[in-house]
């Protein structure tokens, strides 16, 4: 039997790398310009008007509970060509159908009362 050695990485070696994948690299964006946030804008968020974010409102991560959902196969293409955390803006697309629908709902039909 041989025996294979397999490359584990240290604590120390994981952080000289960075943060995980996902994770935000708080020190480096703090040093970031106005000028270089300008320069690798994505075209479509370039020229904001300087109210752009006024009218924003802070979306707080709620329990998520895992379940299997069938849904059409080029719905499904369109998310994941999107990248990574596809699932998380098909989420985000049926929270805003179900805000938008729930503000024309009765008050007693939105707290399952009927």
């Amino acid at each position: 039997m041989s025996a294979k050695r397999s490359a584990k990485s240290s604590p120390a070696k994981k952080r000289a790398q960075g943060p995980s994948h996902g994770r935000a690299n708080l020190a480096r964006l703090r040093r970031v310009s106005e000028a270089e946030i300008a320069r690798t804008s994505p075209e479509e968020l370039r020229d904001l008007p300087a109210d752009f974010w006024d009218d924003a409102v802070p979306v707080l991560p709620t329990a998520k509970v895992p379940i299997s959902l069938r849904v059409d196969a080029d719905v499904l293409e369109f998310f994941r060509e999107t990248g990574p955390r596809y699932q998380s803006r098909m989420n985000a697309v049926l929270r805003s159908y179900m805000d938008r629908v729930s503000e024309r709902l009765p008050q007693a039909k939105r707290r399952g009362i009927d």
